[in-house]
């Protein structure tokens, strides 16, 4: 019995062996790499991936300093962080400034909103459009009479929690109605979370100002004014290609103080962005050129790359007025 014994135990032991071998063998000529067998006889073989390569974060905006050569009557930023709810600025951000077309981001967005389930006439939607892209004046003010003029007003201070805002007091001009920049980005907030059009229609508010059109130049009229400048043109294209950046610009030059009136907003999924000011202006001017280059070099000033991201911003040198 015992030759026989002896010789069971080694076919066994040649077994064994043989399937610990095949997949060790398997594996190198695979191209993979084979780690030991782990709990004994049985354990099997691991395979290590090889690491999967990740894009670096894009750059954002965040708080820092903002150096500006300005000189004017006002000048102040307000910069808020959308995940947090934080607002950071200008030691000044509570100091307001007129609207101007800053604000028919929101007479657009309101008077969507008030519609409820109904949907827009041709005429409406077609004035809801070009009051945002082209700034169009005599749209904005018709979807203002719509939504009941101050009634607009009141609707923003409220459902935005808004703080510094006041409304014109004689016949409720939108345009005159003064706001901080620290309200302008909770206005900017309050459009992209959805609370001033509502879920039916804030992805289609955010894409009009996404698409506004026209440079700083294109000053046509009353119902085309070109509004693709300001805080866009001080963004990184690291930022421009991995979000969408809503956008809604105001400007005046009002005969009362002889002032330019200059406003940029800017809003995407982590941040909103607010730059306002006043200063000297012509009758003869017919844009406001400087205003357009502060408020992107604030902007690019505050383009911060997160870890493992590239920089590279664009310059945006503003000179004395």
């Amino acid at each position: 019995m015992r030759p026989r014994v002896t010789m069971v135990l080694a076919i066994v032991a040649v077994l064994i062996g043989g399937v610990m071998l095949v997949p060790t063998a398997y594996a190198k000529l695979s191209g993979g790499h084979a780690l030991p067998s782990i709990g004994g006889i049985g354990g099997g073989v691991e395979q290590v991936p090889a690491p999967t390569p990740t894009a670096p974060p894009p750059p954002t905006l965040a708080a820092g300093p903002v150096s500006v050569n300005f000189q004017g009557k006002f000048f102040s930023w307000a910069l808020m962080d959308r995940k947090t709810g934080k607002i950071s600025g200008a030691p000044n951000m509570t100091s307001t400034n007129s609207t101007e077309s800053m604000i028919k981001a929101w007479i657009v967005s309101d008077y969507l909103h008030q519609l409820g389930d109904k949907q827009p006439s041709a005429t409406r939607k077609k004035q809801a459009d070009t009051a945002i892209r082209d700034s169009n004046d005599i749209s904005a003010e018709a979807l203002y009479n719509a939504g009941g003029r101050k009634p607009v007003l009141e609707r923003l201070i409220k459902t935005c929690g808004l703080t510094d805002t006041k409304i014109e007091p004689t016949r409720a001009k939108w345009a005159y109605t003064q706001m901080s920049p620290r309200d302008a980005v909770r206005m900017g907030d309050c459009i992209g979370d959805g609370r001033a059009a509502g879920p039916r229609w804030t992805k289609w508010v955010l894409n009009e100002m996404a698409n506004v059109r026209g440079s700083v130049k294109d000053q046509k009229s009353d119902a085309v004014q070109g509004g693709r400048w300001g805080i866009i043109d001080g963004l990184p294209d690291s930022i421009k290609s991995q979000q969408q950046v809503s956008i809604k610009n105001g400007f005046t030059m009002l005969w009362a103080d002889g002032q330019w009136h200059v406003n940029c907003l800017a809003v995407t999924d982590d941040w909103t962005l607010a730059v306002m000011m006043r200063y000297p202006g012509s009758g003869n001017t017919k844009v406001p050129s400087y205003g357009a280059k502060v408020c992107a070099s604030v902007a690019t000033q505050l383009v911060t790359p997160q870890p493992g991201a590239a920089l590279k911003v664009p310059q945006q040198p503003v000179g004395k007025l």
